[in-house]
């Protein structure tokens, strides 16, 4: 069997450690800055940074309705600023997010770059709950769910994962971990036919 695709949108942020991780768990990653290199993926993380950056490079290359079409499909994953940009509303009009999973998100909702913090949280994987190590960094807060959204993560009491259908969404950073367990999931996501 071939290895998989999995794309890592590489126009701003911190793209490398998804990178790495992927390529431990035997899959291959790939950059994606263009619509032909999102058309050479199976599957595709869009990593944190900083949400409004991301979003005026997603418009600048034409990557808007490509990724909104890969989206309803393949599997998809935000991390952080990443979730902003796939979330269904934000409390910032300076953003216009993708609409891909039915949430609301606050930006910066745990504090500024030194508010940054750690904490022990919980994930739901397989129906299988376990402790996870989880890094906060100007982390988003998922502020709502709709009905058909599930929450998959936990910590301080409040959803930091969530996922519907073929779309994932982490308030905090997995890839700043050495626990393979999301990347593994995420590579597990099946694609869903319209």
């Amino acid at each position: 069997m071939s290895k998989q695709t999995v794309g890592v949108l590489a126009l701003q942020g911190d793209f490398g450690l998804h990178c790495r991780m992927i390529e431990r768990l035997d899959a291959r990653p790939s950059l994606v800055r263009t619509v032909e290199n999102l058309r050479e993926v199976d599957r595709l993380i869009i990593p944190g940074g900083e949400s409004t950056a991301i979003q005026l490079l997603i418009d600048t290359f034409n990557l808007r309705e490509p990724l909104l079409e890969f989206g309803r499909r393949r599997p998809v994953w935000g991390t952080c600023a990443g979730l902003i940009v796939l979330s269904d509303s934000v409390d910032d009009p300076a953003i216009h997010p993708l609409k891909l999973i039915d949430i609301s998100a606050a930006r910066n909702a745990y504090g500024r770059q030194i508010d940054s913090f750690i904490d022990e949280g919980t994930a739901c994987i397989h129906a299988v709950t376990q402790p996870f190590q989880m890094v906060f960094i100007r982390a988003p807060k998922i502020v709502s769910l709709g009905s058909h959204v599930t929450p998959i993560a936990h910590c301080r009491g409040e959803v930091v994962g969530a996922m519907q259908r073929n779309v994932l969404v982490t308030a905090f950073h997995p890839e700043l971990t050495d626990n393979p367990a999301f990347h593994e999931f995420f590579l597990e996501l099946d694609a869903v036919s319209l």
